[in-house]
């Protein structure tokens, strides 16, 4: 890469922050600005502080824009000081020497709406609430105190000059436990990576920039390749964006593929040359766009007793309203073994604010009940707070009882539901806190509910569902605080029991836990694949140690995978945008 300098005349530049376009430095005793266009400006002089700065060290900057700067004093821990920089450069003094914990300040990092405050003199690390400048003390004991730096997992790193030592603050909090695996002569400030899932420690007196790995608040599992072939389901059957794969229960063996844009197949699940044979068209009803390739059709279901009565169960995106999502009841005739759009009972309409996050799987339980995906309603960041408002759908699981009214309602609502009679809140909901809820199934054995949540930014998620439960969009991403306004963990939310990077895949595509017969290295585990790097897996899930214990990879697959499905003897398929179907065999 080619060195470009954007800023020279410096005096023992030290601190740095970026907010928006605008990058901020500290020299000794001046606040440089630096704009996109690589202008350099003195943002703040040593005459324009409420008293002349000795030694300027770190700079943050919070959400608004307003900079916080830290005063080191005359390293002889005197006279240090923090200061306030706002937008319009006023200048005003937050703490001083006045406090018997700021001798030496040095690292500043924001935690929410606080300025937490390293001191290197007292070795002493404070919170400071800026409403009122108050201070408290967190953790104590890092004399030398240089640098710090968040994780994901809302995980502090210090650093220590002195000693040479790196702590970690599990949650932010003590006891400090020392993570440094080689000895620094004298650690400064560091940097964290979260691509790399590291912090990078410079040693000042060795010249090194070394990465240390962010604090592993996961066991360690099997990750050994599991001997599982990906192998063509069908020689010659293609659908247009196969978007599910199920079965009828019926005891025929028939193998039913439902195209994103409106039509459902029927194959004889044994015969692999089998050619599909039109069950279903529901394409005059159902809105898709390849640019908004979101909606469609995107959920079907067989009613538990579909033998007897023939009845199945659609959820699309209307033709008939803007962004809007429906949940159909519909009958096949007994004579073809078909259906039409005749048949149509609507039971129930969703609107959604855009095209995006529709979710869309519909399940029945063990329980016989349905259950319904639903995502946060679209764009980014769940602008409206769907997945925290009770008084919504979006973001939710719901729990519906198709086989009876209520009222004006088509389907009723179980009487256990978790806020069923809670004053402002729907009574269909049965678990809360999802973005984009991209497949749910029940385990065959037991009836474990899993759920694959698509995230934003860093993390994707798997999860085990419980009635009630809060998995915690849009405060939480995965395991792990969604952004500066979002939260570290709390009792209300449940964690995930499984997510993975970015740097891994960017959107999950939940799976099944596989019961079949062919391929018995499966058995029992959750299989599931990332949609853009078309990675697949199998995982491990100890109930009675209440965690994953093995996350495998199944080798062999380089595209994307839309969705997964099960025949009637429990065996398992993908999908793929090309119009393909897959399954799994025995390895050698």
């Amino acid at each position: 890469a080619q060195k470009t300098v954007v800023a020279e005349g410096l005096n023992d530049p030290k601190g740095i922050t970026v907010w928006d376009t605008l990058t901020f430095v500290t020299d000794k005793t001046r606040v440089m600005r630096i704009d996109a266009k690589g202008n350099l400006e003195v943002w703040a002089e040593a005459t324009d502080f409420p008293k002349p700065p000795k030694f300027l060290n770190d700079i943050v900057a919070d959400a608004r824009g307003n900079l916080y700067v830290s005063d080191s004093g005359d390293l002889k821990g005197a006279e240090g000081a923090v200061y306030r920089i706002s937008s319009d450069r006023t200048i005003t003094t937050v703490l001083d020497s006045s406090n018997p914990a700021i001798k030496t300040p040095n690292g500043l990092i924001f935690d929410g709406e606080d300025l937490l405050v390293l001191d290197f003199g007292s070795g002493v690390l404070s919170r400071c609430n800026l409403k009122d400048k108050s201070l408290t003390t967190i953790a104590e004991g890092f004399p030398g105190g240089d640098g710090l730096a968040w994780d994901w997992d809302h995980n502090l790193y210090i650093t220590e000059w002195k000693s040479g030592r790196v702590s970690v603050l599990r949650d932010g909090k003590g006891p400090a436990e020392t993570i440094s695996t080689t000895d620094f002569q004298a650690a400064a400030d560091l940097a964290s990576h979260p691509r790399f899932g590291t912090v990078f420690v410079p040693d000042m007196k060795a010249g090194t920039v070394t990465p240390l790995a962010w604090v592993n608040n996961n066991p360690k599992v099997d990750d050994a390749p599991l001997a599982a072939k990906i192998v063509p389901a069908f020689t010659s059957a293609q659908v247009d964006r196969p978007i599910i794969v199920t079965h009828a229960g019926d005891g025929s063996n028939r193998i039913f593929i439902v195209s994103q844009k409106g039509k459902v197949f029927s194959l004889a699940g044994n015969e692999p040359n089998a050619e599909p044979k039109l069950f279903f068209d529901l394409t005059s009803k159902v809105r898709y766009l390849d640019n908004q390739n979101e909606e469609g059709f995107l959920g079907f279901a067989f009613h538990p007793k579909f033998k007897e009565n023939g009845q199945f169960f659609a959820y699309y995106t209307t033709k008939n309203a803007t962004h809007t999502s429906v949940i159909s009841r519909f009958t096949a005739a007994k004579d073809t073994g078909t259906a039409d759009i005749t048949s149509e009972q609507e039971i129930l309409r969703i609107p959604q604010p855009y095209w995006n996050h529709n979710g869309g799987t519909i399940e029945f339980g063990p329980d016989g009940l349905m259950y319904v995906g639903l995502g946060d309603g679209g764009a980014g960041n769940d602008p409206h707070g769907h997945a925290q408002d009770p008084s919504t759908l979006l973001g939710k699981i719901l729990r519906i009882d198709v086989d009876r009214t209520e009222g004006d309602r088509k389907y009723g609502i179980p009487k256990d539901n978790p806020m069923v009679g809670q004053s402002g809140a729907r009574g269909e909901i049965f678990a809360t806190g999802f973005r984009n809820i991209w497949r749910l199934s029940f385990d065959r054995q037991g009836g474990q509910f899993w759920v694959a949540d698509v995230g934003q930014d860093i993390w994707e998620e798997i999860n085990i569902v419980t009635k009630g439960g809060n998995y915690g969009w849009n405060a939480r991403e995965a395991r792990h605080k969604f952004r500066a306004n979002g939260s570290g963990p709390k009792p209300e939310f449940i964690e995930p029991i499984w997510e993975y990077h970015h740097d891994i895949g960017k959107s999950v595509t939940g799976g099944f836990v596989y019961r079949g017969k062919q391929v018995p290295e499966l058995t029992g585990l959750y299989v599931y694949a990332d949609y853009v790097t078309g990675r697949i897996w199998g995982l491990k899930y100890d109930e009675a140690k209440r965690q994953v214990v093995s996350n495998r990879p199944i080798n062999g697959n380089t595209q994307p995978v839309m969705s997964f499905g099960e025949d009637e003897q429990g065996e398992l398929y993908f999908t793929t945008p090309s119009g393909q179907m897959f399954k799994f065999a025995a390895g050698n």
